[in-house]
């Protein structure tokens, strides 16, 4: 997936919801930063962010999506929203 280009909408609600770390670092893993979209985006934000990735992208970030950043609730919806009735497991973590 290619990386989420910063721009001032781009950074703008990188810094809303990946309000933790600059918003270029936040966007370079945009797997990682999709995640947090699913999990936190209003519409309008999410609106302007799918202008910015294709379908493809958008479900590889699911796909791919790290575990512990996305809520169920969140996790069901978008997989529904691709086609996905029922939502396959959440991602979890790994130990050992």
């Amino acid at each position: 997936m290619k990386p989420i280009p910063l721009n001032a909408e781009t950074e703008q609600i990188a810094r809303s919801l990946v309000w933790f770390e600059p918003p270029e670092e936040a966007l370079a893993d945009p797997v990682r930063f999709m995640a947090y979209a699913m999990a936190r985006a209003t519409h309008e934000q999410m609106r302007t962010i799918l202008r910015y990735i294709t379908d493809t992208e958008f479900r590889q970030a699911l796909d791919n999506a790290p575990p512990g950043i996305i809520d169920s609730r969140s996790w069901a919806y978008w997989n529904s929203k691709l086609g996905r009735y029922p939502a396959p497991p959440l991602p979890s973590r790994r130990f050992g």
